[in-house]
């Protein structure tokens, strides 16, 4: 039984699903980042010494050992190496899918989330903020649909980690004031994703 520890964001809902989607059992353990304290008391710290969610504990990992994880792709990476799942077997594949994987934690997570904070959480508007982030998350959009206008998915036409780290950024599209349909292969990818029970039950997580 896998602890994660976790709270209702995108980072930590990519976790969730992803261990819905490898049929993994696990037990959730909630880390309330908005409350004082809560993600950097020592117990945490011990397994995510960065102090972010999400975070895993494996007690069967390598070696039949106790293992844990910190930082969300690396999460990804590690479950699809011990369940085999949604990471392609020839090298090409493997690496488009780190390649979009990526994108993801560079680019989607960072960009998406700071719109977020200058649109929801900032004092006051800061219209630079605003401005320049929205920018680029728009030009996220962009990049996302003319590739998923070429693929299926993310990586190409196998469903994979790439997809599994992105769709819950996506998912807060009215947190960063975006209409889907501005960008129909991305509606379309969303749409089948959302889908999805593993991902309907990881998406519900905390």
């Amino acid at each position: 039984m896998i602890d994660l520890y976790t709270w209702g964001t995108p980072n930590g809902r990519k976790v969730s699903v992803m261990l819905e989607e490898c049929g993994l059992p696990y037990t959730t353990h909630k880390v309330d980042i908005g409350k004082a304290n809560d993600q950097f008391k020592p117990e945490f710290l011990a397994i995510s010494p960065n102090g972010k969610i999400p975070a895993i504990v494996d007690p069967e990992g390598p070696g039949g050992k106790r293992y844990s994880m910190f930082e969300s792709g690396a999460i990804l990476v590690y479950l699809s190496g011990k369940t085999g799942k949604f990471m392609p077997e020839d090298l090409a594949g493997k690496y488009d899918t780190l390649q979009w994987l990526m994108f993801q934690m560079a680019s989607v997570g960072p960009m998406f989330g700071q719109v977020h904070h200058f649109l929801r959480a900032a004092p006051e508007p800061v219209p630079y903020g605003i401005e320049r982030y929205s920018k680029e998350k728009d030009r996220l959009y962009g990049v996302m649909n003319k590739r998923l206008g070429d693929s299926r998915y993310l990586a190409g036409s196998t469903y994979s980690i790439a997809d599994i780290a992105t769709y819950p950024w996506v998912s807060r599209f009215d947190y960063h004031k975006t209409n889907l349909d501005d960008h129909p292969n991305v509606r379309r990818w969303y749409g089948e994703l959302s889908a999805r029970p593993a991902v309907q039950r990881g998406m519900a997580v905390p």
